[in-house]
C-alpha cells in the first residue's frame, strides 16, 4: 500500500531554474533542486519532459537555480511556475541578472543563487534528472529564510502544479495564515467566510462573488478555474 500522504512529510524548497538558449531566456519553479556531492560540488534537478525549459536546458548544456526566500511573492512564482517560456519572457517581468557564461537568475526575493554546467542526465520516464558541477554560487547577505514547500502551501496557499515532480493528484485547501501573501494586507475579523480558489495555481480571493469577467492575478486563468471554498 502507498500512503500518498506521507510524502508529504518530505522536505523541500522553492527554486527558479534558468537557462539561455538560442537567444532567449527559459525559466521555470522547481522543488527538486539539492546538492549531490561535495568534491566536485555538484547539483542535480528533475525537470518535467513537457516543459520548455527543459528542451533549454539541455541544449544549452547550463543553468542556474535562484533559492527564492519568504518574501517571494505569488506573482513571483506565478510567473515562472504556471506560464510558458515559450508564450512569456519570464525573466522580464521581475528582477534578474546573468551568471559569468550569461545565464539568467532571479535577483530579487533570492537568498542564495548557485550557477552549474551540465554533467550528465537521467531519463526518469516523465522528468529528466540532470546533474551539474557549480561553478559560481553566491548567498546573498540580509535576504529572508529559504521558502520551503511546506511555507509554500500553508503560509502562501500555494498549490502544485500538475507537471512538477511532488505532484500527487487532487490536493484539498490549505488555508494561508495571512489573506494569499500579496500586498502585505492580513486576514481581518470582517473578512468573509467564503472565497473562491483557483484551481489551477491555488491562489484565493477573499470575496463573496467573483464578476464575470475576473482573471487570477497569478496565473491568467478566467472565473470558471475558480472553485467556491468555505474558509
Amino acid at each position: 500500500m502507498i500512503d500518498k500522504s506521507a510524502f508529504h512529510s518530505l522536505s523541500y524548497g522553492m527554486y527558479v531554474i534558468g537557462t539561455r538558449s538560442e537567444g532567449k531566456d527559459f525559466g521555470c519553479v522547481a522543488n527538486t533542486f539539492a546538492q549531490v556531492t561535495s568534491s566536485p560540488l555538484q547539483v542535480s534537478v528533475a525537470l518535467n519532459k513537457e516543459n520548455a525549459t527543459t528542451a533549454a536546458l539541455r541544449a544549452a548544456g547550463r543553468f542556474t537555480a535562484s533559492c527564492l526566500s519568504e518574501d517571494a511573492s505569488m506573482e513571483l512564482i506565478g510567473t515562472f511556475g504556471f506560464h510558458s517560456s515559450t508564450e512569456l519572457d519570464k525573466f522580464a517581468q521581475h528582477a534578474c541578472a546573468r551568471d559569468a557564461a550569461g545565464m539568467p537568475y532571479v535577483a530579487e526575493a533570492c537568498c542564495a543563487w548557485f550557477s552549474a554546467k551540465v554533467t550528465g542526465e537521467l531519463d526518469l520516464g516523465t522528468h529528466v534528472l540532470f546533474i551539474g558541477e557549480v561553478e559560481e554560487s553566491q548567498k546573498v547577505e540580509g535576504a529572508a529564510s529559504p521558502m520551503t514547500y511546506s511555507f509554500y502551501h500553508q503560509v502562501k496557499g500555494g498549490k502544485t502544479p500538475p507537471k512538477a515532480s511532488s505532484y500527487l493528484g487532487d490536493e484539498q485547501l490549505v488555508p494561508a495564515s495571512t489573506s494569499a501573501g500579496e500586498g502585505g494586507e492580513g486576514e481581518s475579523a470582517a473578512a468573509p467566510k467564503v472565497g473562491w480558489r483557483c484551481t489551477i495555481c491555488g491562489h484565493i480571493e477573499y470575496v463573496d462573488e467573483l464578476p464575470d469577467d475576473f482573471e487570477c492575478p497569478i496565473c491568467g486563468v478566467g472565473k470558471e478555474m475558480f472553485e467556491r471554498v468555505e474558509l
